[in-house]
């Protein structure tokens, strides 16, 4: 089968498609046929290394000090239709159309994974193609992982910074699902699509701070962990929950103070998947409340460039690759 082979760290040159052997499912697994993948900001940072130092020391210890040994194939989410399945799999069979998240084992940049049945794999939404499904995972996760933690009440106020990316997106329409008035933070060009998702105000970070527009928020989620640390905490109301996305160390530190020692709450929490929150994206996909956005669609064979632009955050939702197979 055709992968896409994560050579060396660094730049985009470093993924390079490959023939590998095809995998065979283990006996509580199904071998999945991916018709789509993404890019995310996440595998830009994996393959770079541009992830915090002790990340970076650990990652190298594990996968390799000199160039990746162990996980040698990149990508997060995927949708596609289970080929096979291993003799103790029940709750899956051939020809089941599934989206699914990979996480941390990645594998996903090519035309067959192996994931276990019990595993981040379920039913793709009913109205929606492989290349929209496969755009969910990694961005509904992440959101429902953090917006949960707010416990949001109708009503609320929730302002989202960053809200342009992959999870930023979903986050939004989350927000407004929960009953929510959103404001949606990100560059000029996103704004029109932040209004079409149901954003109820829209701030365009390169004319405005909104740390010094006098609004008082109940919920703040800085999806890339970079704003105002000090300015977020002004502008929460007594009681506000501060989401941090991809915070670093310094940002950790200062948001278990921040809890100790006021009414407001930081939360800095790595996301953790679970199926059932799968299922619970489907059901929003399918009642017509969850959509993706795609802005840019990208052959395998041309997952480098993809790379590329992602890195210029210029991106709008999600960046697809599309996944061909040969015809037999």
């Amino acid at each position: 089968m055709r992968a896409v082979i994560w050579t060396k760290y660094g730049p985009p040159e470093g993924l390079q498609l490959q023939e590998v052997e095809k995998p065979s499912p283990k006996a509580n697994e199904v071998l999945i046929k991916v018709h789509a993948t993404t890019v995310t900001a996440g595998d830009c940072e994996m393959r770079s290394l541009r992830i915090p130092l002790s990340f970076r020391l650990l990652l190298r210890v594990y996968n390799g000090l000199t160039r990746p040994r162990r996980i040698t194939i990149l990508g997060q989410e995927l949708a596609g239709e289970i080929e096979s399945v291993g003799p103790e799999v029940r709750r899956r069979k051939e020809g089941d159309q599934v989206f699914a998240a990979t996480g941390l084992g990645f594998g996903a940049y090519a035309e067959y994974v192996c994931l276990p049945q019990d595993g981040m794999v379920e039913t793709k939404p009913a109205n929606m193609t492989y290349e929209e499904a496969a755009a969910i995972p990694t961005g509904g996760l992440n959101a429902l992982h953090f917006l949960r933690m707010a416990r949001i009440q109708s009503g609320q106020k929730v302002l989202i910074n960053g809200a342009g990316g992959s999870i930023g997106t979903i986050a939004v329409q989350l927000a407004k699902a929960f009953g929510a008035e959103v404001a949606a933070i990100d560059s000029t060009r996103k704004l029109d699509m932040l209004r079409s998702l149901g954003a109820d105000h829209v701030i365009d970070y390169t004319q405005e701070d909104f740390t010094e527009s006098g609004e008082s928020y109940d919920v703040i989620f800085d999806v890339a962990g970079k704003g105002s640390f000090s300015g977020a905490i002004r502008s929460l109301k007594e009681g506000g929950t501060y989401l941090l996305g991809n915070p670093s160390t310094t940002r950790r530190v200062r948001g278990r103070w921040t809890s100790r020692t006021s009414s407001k709450r930081v939360f800095a929490r790595t996301a953790s998947y679970r199926p059932e929150d799968l299922v619970f994206l489907r059901e929003l996909v399918e009642a017509g409340k969850i959509r993706t956005v795609i802005d840019r669609r990208y052959p395998l064979e041309e997952i480098a460039e993809a790379h590329r632009y992602v890195e210029t955050g210029q991106k709008k939702g999600n960046v697809v690759i599309n996944v061909e197979h040969p015809r037999t």
